[in-house]
C-alpha cells in the first residue's frame, strides 16, 4: 500500500462504472419502447398508477440516498465518530406520520402535483408559491449533486472531472426524458443493488485489511469512536440525541412527507394501502443504509487511526476521505475500486434522476396546463421536453458550482436543507389548522424562508473568519479528528456558550426544518387570526367535485371510473375532513 501515490484505475475498473450506465439507459430504454410507451402523462408521470410497493420503497429510499450522503456519512464517523448513527431514531415518526396522515389525504385526492393541494385549501398564489420554492431547492441541489462526487473522483483518481459530469448527466436525462417515472423507479432498484453490494464489499475487504474482525473493533473502541447516547439538551451541539433523534424527524417529514418527488412515487402505488405499505417498507432500507455508511467510516477509522490521509495532506478535502480509502485500500483488489464508483454514481443517478421527473411534473401541471389547453400526446410530449431541459440545466449547474469555491460549495449544500422546512410548515398550516387562510399562508412562507436563509446562512459567515477549524452545517461537512479520544461533540462550556443571534447561528443545522416549519406555522396563523377566515377546509370540500379542471385543460380524462369511486368514498365522508380532525 502506498499511501502518497497516485490512485489509477483499471480498465476492468472502467469497464464495472461503463456497465452501471449502460444498464440505466438500458432499462429507460426498455420502457421506452413498451407498455403503452410513454404516451400519456399519466404514464409518463405516474406509470398508470400501477406501481408495486417493494419497488417503490426501494426507490424512495434511493432518492435521497445521494451521493453526497455517501462520500459524507463514513467521513462524519470516521472524524467524530458514531453519534450521528442516532438519526436512525427520527426515521420512526419521520415515516410513520406521513403513512398515516399526508399519503392517505394526497392519495384520495387523486392529485397529480402535491401543490394542488394548496390551491385547494388556500389558493392559486399559495400554490405557485410552494412550486416556485421547490424548484429552486431541487434546482440547486441538482448541480451539487451531480458535481460532488464528480469532483472526488478527479481528484483521488485522475478520472476526467467532466467527462463524468457530462456522462451521468446525458445517462440519466435520456433515460428519464424517455421512459418517465417507470424507468426512474426500476433504474433506482437496480442503482440500489449497486449501492448496497458496493459498499459492502468495501466493508468486508477493509476488515481484512484492518486485521479481522476483533482487531477492527478493538481500535475503533480504544480510539474512542463508539459513541454513547448524548443527551445534552443544547441546540448549538451539533450532533447529540435530541438534535439527531428530534430534529431529525422535521427533516424526515419534509423528503417523505411534502417533497413532490416521493408523493410522486406515493400516488403512483396502484392502491392506497399500497402506498402506506411502500412508506412503511422504506425504513429498514433507510436503516441498511445508513449502517453500511457508519460502517464504512468505523472501517476507515480501523485501517488508518489517527493518520487521517487529510492531516498527511494527502487529501484536500474531507469530501475525498471515503475515495481515497477505496482507492489506498482495494487497489490490489482489481474492479473492487470500479464496484464503488458504481455505488457512488448510482446513488447520483437515482437523485438527479428523481429531480428531473419531479422538476417536470411540477412545472406541468402548475405552471403550464392551467393557462394553455392542449391534446394528451402534446402535453406528453412537453413533459419529455421538459423533462430534458432540466437534464440540461443540472449540467449548466453543475458548472455554475464548479466556478465558487468549496465554502460557497457547503452553503449550498445547506440551501437544500433549508428550503424544505418552509414547505412542510406551509402544508402543517393547511392539513392541521382549519383557521388558518391564503394571506397567513403566503406571508408565513416568506417568513420560513426568511427565518431559514437569515439563520443558516447568518450561521455560515459568523464561522468564516474564524481561524480555528469549526464544524461546519451540514452532516456530510466534517473535520479530522484532533485527538484519538473523540466520541462526538464537545458539550459547550456555559462561560462560552454563545448568546443572542451568535446563539442563534450556532443553531445545529438537524434543527433548521423544525425551526423554519414552526416559524411558517406561526406565523401563518397569526396573520390569519389578524386578516380573518377567508378560506377554510368547508370550502375545499365543495371545490373537491370539481378539482379536476384545476388539473388543465387536458382533453383527455385522467382518472378512471374506479378511481373516481375510490376517491370520494360513498358514505361521502371528505377524506380532507378526516384527516384535518386527525
Amino acid at each position: 500500500m502506498d499511501p502518497t501515490g497516485q490512485k489509477y484505475f483499471t480498465i476492468i475498473d472502467y469497464v464495472i462504472f461503463a456497465l452501471l450506465l449502460v444498464a440505466s439507459m438500458a432499462i429507460g430504454l426498455y420502457y421506452a419502447f413498451t407498455g403503452g410507451r410513454q404516451r400519456t402523462t399519466q404514464e409518463f408521470m405516474y406509470a398508470d398508477r400501477s406501481m408495486k410497493c417493494l419497488p417503490l420503497s426501494l426507490s424512495l429510499m434511493a432518492t435521497f440516498q445521494s451521493a453526497v450522503a455517501i462520500i459524507g456519512t463514513p467521513a462524519e464517523v470516521y472524524a467524530n465518530g458514531t453519534q450521528y448513527w442516532f438519526i436512525g431514531c427520527s426515521y420512526i415518526l419521520g415515516l410513520l406520520i406521513p403513512a398515516h396522515i399526508f399519503i392517505p389525504l394526497f392519495y384520495r385526492l387523486h392529485l397529480t402535483s402535491v401543490y394542488q393541494y394548496l390551491e385547494l385549501r388556500f389558493c392559486k398564489a399559495v400554490r405557485i408559491c410552494g412550486t416556485v420554492t421547490f424548484i429552486f431547492q431541487m434546482v440547486i441541489y441538482m448541480g451539487v449533486g451531480i458535481y460532488t462526487p464528480a469532483l472526488a473522483l478527479n481528484a483521488v483518481t485522475g478520472f476526467h472531472l467532466w467527462g463524468a459530469v457530462l456522462a451521468t448527466g446525458l445517462v440519466c436525462t435520456l433515460y428519464t426524458a424517455l421512459g418517465g417515472l417507470k424507468a426512474v423507479v426500476w433504474t433506482d432498484v437496480f442503482q440500489t443493488v449497486v449501492m448496497f453490494t458496493g459498499q459492502l464489499a468495501v466493508i468486508i475487504v477493509g476488515v481484512h485489511q484492518a486485521g479481522g474482525l476483533s482487531d477492527a473493533w478493538v481500535k475503533v473502541r480504544d480510539g474512542g469512536r463508539i459513541s454513547g447516547i448524548d443527551l445534552n439538551p443544547d441546540p448549538t451541539v451539533r450532533h447529540t440525541f435530541w438534535t439527531l433523534g428530534v430534529g431529525g424527524v422535521f427533516l424526515m417529514l419534509s423528503l417523505y412527507g411534502v417533497n413532490q418527488a416521493q408523493v410522486q412515487r406515493y400516488l403512483s402505488s396502484r392502491t392506497e394501502k399500497e402506498a402506506v405499505m411502500s412508506c412503511y417498507m422504506v425504513f429498514p432500507c433507510l436503516q441498511v443504509a445508513l449502517m453500511l455508511s457508519c460502517l464504512m467510516g468505523l472501517v476507515m477509522y480501523a485501517c488508518y487511526g489517527n493518520n487521517s490521509p487529510l492531516e498527511q495532506q494527502y487529501i484536500t478535502s474531507k469530501d475525498q476521505m471515503v475515495l481515497y480509502f477505496v482507492m489506498d485500500m482495494l487497489q490490489n483488489f482489481p474492479g473492487l475500486p470500479g464496484l464503488f464508483v458504481a455505488c457512488l454514481f448510482s446513488a447520483s443517478l437515482s437523485t438527479i434522476s428523481s429531480a428531473f421527473n419531479s422538476l417536470a411534473t411540477v412545472t406541468m401541471v402548475d405552471l403550464i396546463k392551467p393557462h394553455y389547453s392542449m391534446t394528451e400526446a402534446r402535453a406528453t410530449l412537453l413533459s419529455k421536453m421538459l423533462a430534458l431541459s432540466y437534464g440540461i440545466i443540472c449540467v449548466a449547474m453543475a458548472y455554475l458550482v464548479h466556478l465558487m469555491n468549496s465554502s460557497v460549495l457547503q452553503a449550498a449544500l445547506s440551501i437544500f436543507g433549508m428550503v424544505g422546512g418552509p414547505l412542510l410548515g406551509l402544508f402543517c398550516l393547511g392539513i392541521f389548522f382549519p383557521c388558518a387562510n391564503s394571506i397567513g399562508a403566503v406571508i408565513g412562507l416568506a417568513a420560513g424562508l426568511v427565518m431559514s436563509f437569515w439563520v443558516g446562512i447568518g450561521g455560515f459567515l459568523s464561522r468564516m473568519p474564524s481561524s480555528v477549524q469549526v464544524l461546519p452545517l451540514n452532516s456530510t461537512n466534517t473535520v479530522p479528528a484532533a485527538s484519538g479520544n473523540i466520541t462526538g461533540p464537545a458539550v459547550i462550556d456555559a462561560a462560552s456558550r454563545p448568546v443572542g443571534l451568535n446563539g442563534l447561528y450556532s443553531l445545529s443545522y438537524m434543527w433548521y426544518s423544525a425551526l423554519n416549519s414552526s416559524t411558517v406555522v406561526l406565523i401563518g396563523l397569526v396573520i390569519s387570526f389578524m386578516t380573518g377566515k377567508k378560506h377554510g377546509p368547508e370550502e375545499l370540500l365543495i371545490q373537491i367535485d370539481g378539482h379536476k379542471e384545476m388539473n388543465g385543460n387536458i382533453k383527455e380524462d385522467a382518472g378512471t371510473e374506479e378511481e373516481t369511486e375510490t376517491f370520494l368514498t360513498s358514505n361521502a365522508v371528505s377524506p380532507v375532513e378526516h384527516e384535518t380532525s386527525v
